[in-house]
């Protein structure tokens, strides 16, 4: 079916909504690369059974990718992976039904071809270039998704522009610094700075010079920094996370600690997870999903990028560790308490919250997509064996804000900075990458 195309008024609702929700630079970036003023991108999308085969695609790939990536890997490197690849899958979709501007330069097209064959193509070259480790469950996907596609022209042209896609990709991304090994230097001990909370090296350590997909520096964006030690706003927050996130807190009810469990489940599953079941749920096309997933998940990766940036840039210590040495943080207002553990742990420095930085760009993406923070979610957690659902997006930002202190992991003000640098990227990534430009 070809899309509708969205009335003024509705255009002009998306409008008011994305600058509300989203914090846009006022300062210029260099043009996207595949963003300058050109001619609307390819024919119209496909109908019938052709649409509804493409869209089961990219959903199927979609959760493929996160499969792969997800395994031994930490929530961070894991979404920068299957950003990666959902843009792949993105600018396969494009270059057959357009819909919205590539990130990568599109490849010609040979006509017909199968978007389900393009789709998988894509995503399956870019997985096994980027995730090696992972090269022989992707090959075995990927054997048995072609296998289900009629042998023919239509076949051969799809893998062909698939094949394109990836390869141009990958030339983007190459020398990128996400395969780099980088150490972890631990500064010397003191008030204030950040040791390992695991007998292991800290998580992540190499996100803060990979090069992000849609700005040149991962500290583009980087915040202010935590609150001052010897201040109140300090003083006020390790009191709170001292009451409340502690093991055997006596003032965090059975609701918040159920809560903050249900949210200390991998954060890439449940909103990939989340994203393709609203994909399904409001019927979108082929080209609305590839638009719709590509947005979210290039935002989330360039976000945790930004937000890994930041914390090894400040390294600032996390509550474990500042509340029993509180004695020395020169803070008359704050007490020690040497006795003191979290409810649940993480080994990286604590400024900002990476869930912040994730949960906020994924809530602030699917309000700038459909114009309205009014947008019916539904999350499962692994962790709790239960399903929860919020009316707007606001809802899972404030409850993964509380959930988050009541753990003994952040400080109220770690997630609200957090938060504010999701914001900055997600409205950055909307406003210059994968814009709307399609025929309808």
């Amino acid at each position: 079916m070809v899309a509708a195309r969205p009335s003024r008024r509705r255009r002009w609702l998306r409008a008011i909504a994305v600058t509300l929700v989203l914090t846009v630079l006022a300062s210029a970036d260099p043009p996207a690369r595949a963003a300058a003023a050109e001619p609307p991108w390819g024919p119209p999308t496909a109908t019938g059974r052709a649409a509804t085969e493409g869209r089961d695609a990219v959903l199927d790939w979609n959760q493929i990718a996160q499969e792969v990536v997800v395994t031994g890997r930490p929530p961070g490197s894991s979404q920068v992976l299957l950003g990666l690849a959902q843009v792949a899958v993105h600018d396969a979709v494009v270059a057959l039904h357009g819909g919205s501007r590539p990130y990568a330069p599109p490849p010609p097209v040979r006509r017909p071809a199968s978007t389900a064959a393009a789709v998988a193509t894509a995503a399956h070259h870019v997985l096994v270039a980027r995730v090696p480790g992972q090269a022989a469950t992707v090959d075995a996907r990927y054997d048995a998704h072609l296998a289900a596609i009629p042998d023919g022209i239509a076949k051969s042209n799809g893998i062909r522009l698939g094949g394109r896609v990836a390869e141009r990709l990958l030339a983007l991304r190459a020398g990128d610094g996400f395969d780099n090994q980088v150490p972890y230097v631990q500064p010397p001990p003191g008030p204030g700075v950040f040791e390992p909370v695991a007998p292991t090296t800290p998580i992540d350590v190499k996100l803060a010079q990979v090069r992000p997909l849609t700005f040149d520096s991962p500290s583009r964006f980087r915040p202010d920094g935590p609150t001052r030690l010897g201040g109140r706003a300090y003083a006020r927050d390790l009191a709170e996370v001292a009451a409340l996130g502690r093991a055997d807190s006596t003032v965090r009810t059975p609701d918040q600690t159920e809560t903050a469990r249900f949210w200390s489940d991998n954060s890439v599953v449940q909103w990939a997870q989340t994203l393709r079941d609203l994909a399904v749920g409001r019927r979108l096309g082929v080209r609305e999903t590839a638009h719709l997933l590509a947005l979210a998940h290039a935002a989330a990766a360039d976000a945790m990028v930004a937000c890994f940036d930041a914390k090894y840039h400040y390294l600032f210590w996390r509550p474990v560790h500042a509340i029993p040495r509180a004695g020395s943080d020169g803070n008359p207002a704050t007490d020690p308490d040497p006795a003191w553990t979290a409810l649940l742990t993480v080994n990286h420095p604590e400024y900002p919250s990476g869930h912040a930085c994730f949960t906020t760009t994924m809530a602030a993406v699917v309000a700038s997509y459909f114009g309205t923070s009014r947008v019916r979610l539904s999350f499962a957690s692994a962790v709790t064996g239960t399903r929860r659902g919020y009316a707007t997006v606001g809802e899972i930002v404030r409850e993964v804000r509380e959930a988050r202190i009541v753990s003994g992991l952040h400080y109220r003000h770690s997630m609200l900075d957090g938060e504010l640098l999701a914001r900055r990227v997600a409205g950055h990534v909307t406003s210059r990458y994968f814009q709307r430009g399609g025929r309808s």
